[in-house]
This record gives structure tokens, C-alpha cells and sequence, in this order.
């Protein structure tokens, strides 16, 4: 399976976690999910894959969140999910998913993990080193 990754371009964490899938050889299937978001089917699927909440996958800094009240611990997963539905800027990114899993990649470094022949080294855009046999495994 090629990895694939639900990116936004605009995202610093997602254009690094892009990079080191490239930098490792791979070519992915890149979705951009604020043009092409995933359907509710999918997406309760990526939450499963994860192993979170959809509460876990909830974004808030340049989002609507506050707005919709949605810190409010009483809304259902439903309702979250009902949430990033309509608003797929809530929904945090980047999500990779590859033959070893699913994972949210932040901090980008966690994509290594998933990845079958991860860089060695990569170096961020903004300057920070990584190194594959020090980050993103649990």
C-alpha cells in the first residue's frame, strides 16, 4: 500500500510530514482534506484506526472551536464528528496511514514510525534535526 496522507498545504507540520514520506523514498497519495474532506464513514474509520477519540482528533488553534462551543465535555462523539463534518478545518492534521497503521503526526516526526524504509535524518523547515531511530515509535 502506497502511504497515504490527508494534508494541508497551509500546515507546517503537515508540508514537514510530507517531506520526510518523500525524503524516505515513498510517493504518496496526498489528500487534500480541506478541498476533498473524508466522508463520515472514513473518517469515524481514521479515528478507529488511530486508536483516539474523535475528541483527541479535534483541532482548535485557527478553527472554529470556541465558537461552536465545542470544549463543552457533554457533546457527544456524534456531535464531534458532526462538527469536523462541517467545518473540515477542525478535523487535525496530517493523518498518514500506511501498511503499519494510522497516526496523527504531531509532531511530524511521528510518521517515521509508519514508514517501511523511514530517513535516517531529516532536517524541518525550521532547522530542527530528526532522527529516525530517536523519534515517532511508541
Amino acid at each position: 500500500m502506497k502511504p497515504l496522507i490527508y494534508h494541508n498545504p497551509a500546515c507546517g507540520t503537515s508540508r514537514n510530514t510530507l517531506a520526510m514520506i518523500e525524503a524516505s523514498g515513498e510517493t504518496p497519495d496526498v489528500i487534500e482534506y480541506l478541498n476533498t474532506p473524508p466522508t463520515r464513514e472514513r473518517l469515524v474509520e481514521l479515528i478507529s484506526m488511530m486508536g483516539i477519540t474523535p475528541r483527541e482528533l479535534l483541532r482548535r488553534k485557527g478553527t472554529p472551536f470556541e465558537e461552536l462551543g465545542l470544549d463543552d465535555p457533554a457533546l457527544s462523539d456524534d456531535r464531534l464528528i458532526d462538527a469536523m463534518m462541517a467545518h473540515p478545518i477542525l478535523i487535525n492534521r496530517p493523518i498518514v496511514v500506511t501498511d503499519k497503521g494510522a497516526r496523527l503526526c504531531r509532531p511530524s516526526e511521528r510518521v517515521l514510525a509508519l514508514l517501511a524504509n523511514p530517513v535516517a535524518t531529516f532536517t524541518k523547515e525550521d532547522g530542527e534535526v530528526v532522527r529516525a531511530d530517536e523519534a515517532g515509535h511508541e
